[in-house]
């Protein structure tokens, strides 16, 4: 029986998709293999390529001034790729620091440029997002280097920068879950293990002219322009993983494309945090206007009754809310592939909790 997962990744893929892919696992489209067996190189795998190349830019309302490349690593690598394929030893470039994610971005890429960190929150554990008014951007930097959404931390930028000087932005946790201009984006990149599909795929979406700016004396392998004059097919792609994140964009342009996934996951951030909000035992500690709508960490006022919390949950067949070690308590991952009931079941749960424990005199 299927649980509800809340993890922060790899994370619930939607159950439509899942079915689906069941039943095509052992032959997919007339081939006489499963889609896992097939070349990549073969006409029958170029239309997933092709169809999943078309929705995902019709997702993001992207044009063909944009690249999409369909890339292996996850967003750990592209915090080297990104550095490695835009500077050189001298080359000055900015980041802001608002989270752990961002923290791991900064450490590859000091390897490589010299880092000008933009402004940091880290001293209040990053519960908010430094005013924009207080950030030293270089403006020297080759670029200007953000995370969108701190999956650990639970920390949102919800509008996109803008800059004279191009922007890159780690996109892994939020990308698909609501409507972003990507004008003012020049490369974003995203793990799939939270919107897109199953780990091992990494989107990679950039500018046609940003890439031309790219370096040509770096390993094939992490090259953007080598990747995209090779359609992505460089080596042999994670193609089961490409195949179902077709499939996923599928099923969102059924829902009404990011559009109408917005709605939903509004709805059901609100539910959480406003149980939250009232509740004299949970508490949530990142500032209001900066909570992210896909991972609401909340802590109770008893750590002591962590344990028990998190061994009754799993009972109650909600999956994986555990904290990340380095913010403690809980957090609920609420991706797209969550549906509200989910969260109405985390809600009641949390209620019922709270009751008996405080009726135990505790």
């Amino acid at each position: 029986m299927r649980k509800w997962n809340f993890c922060a990744g790899p994370a619930a893929i939607p159950e439509e998709v899942l079915r689906d892919a069941k039943n095509e696992l052992l032959e997919w489209n007339l081939s006489g293999s499963s889609v896992m067996e097939v070349s990549h190189r073969s006409n029958l795998f170029a239309e997933v390529a092709a169809s999943s190349m078309r929705d995902i830019k019709a997702l993001l309302n992207i044009g063909d001034d944009h690249e999409v490349l369909f890339l292996q690593g996850g967003a750990t690598l592209q915090f080297t790729s990104v550095p490695l394929n835009f500077t050189k030893k001298s080359s000055i470039v900015s980041y802001l620091n608002t989270g752990l994610w961002s923290k791991k971005a900064i450490k590859a890429a000091s390897k490589y440029a010299s880092v000008n960190v933009v402004a940091s929150s880290e001293e209040s554990n990053f519960t908010f997002v430094p005013n924009i008014q207080e950030w030293k951007v270089d403006p020297d930097s080759i670029y200007f280097h953000y995370v969108m959404n701190e999956t650990i931390q639970g920390l949102v930028i919800r509008d996109p920068i803008s800059s004279e000087i191009p922007v890159i932005c780690d996109m892994s946790s939020c990308i698909l879950s609501e409507e972003v201009n990507f004008n003012n984006l020049d490369l974003v990149y995203a793990g799939a293990q939270k919107n897109i599909g199953p780990a091992g795929l990494t989107l990679v979406i950039i500018k046609k002219d940003f890439l031309e700016k790219a370096n040509e004396d770096i390993p094939d392998i992490l090259s953007y322009k080598k990747n995209s004059q090779a359609g992505s097919m460089l080596n042999t792609p994670p193609t089961f993983a490409w195949y179902l994140a077709g499939k996923v964009f599928k099923w969102l342009l059924k829902k009404g494309g990011v559009k109408g996934i917005q709605k939903e996951n509004e709805k059901k951030a609100k539910f959480l945090y406003d149980f939250i909000d009232s509740s004299s035992f949970y508490s949530n500690p990142v500032e209001k206007e900066h909570r992210s709508m896909m991972n609401v960490p909340f802590l109770l006022n008893d750590k002591n009754a962590d344990s028990s919390f998190l061994e009754k949950s799993e009972m109650n067949g909600l999956l994986n809310l555990k904290g990340h070690r380095s913010v403690g308590g809980m957090r609920a991952s609420i991706y797209n592939a969550t549906p509200f009931e989910a969260v109405e079941d985390l809600v009641s749960f949390m209620s019922d909790f709270e009751r008996s424990y405080n009726g135990n005199g505790k």
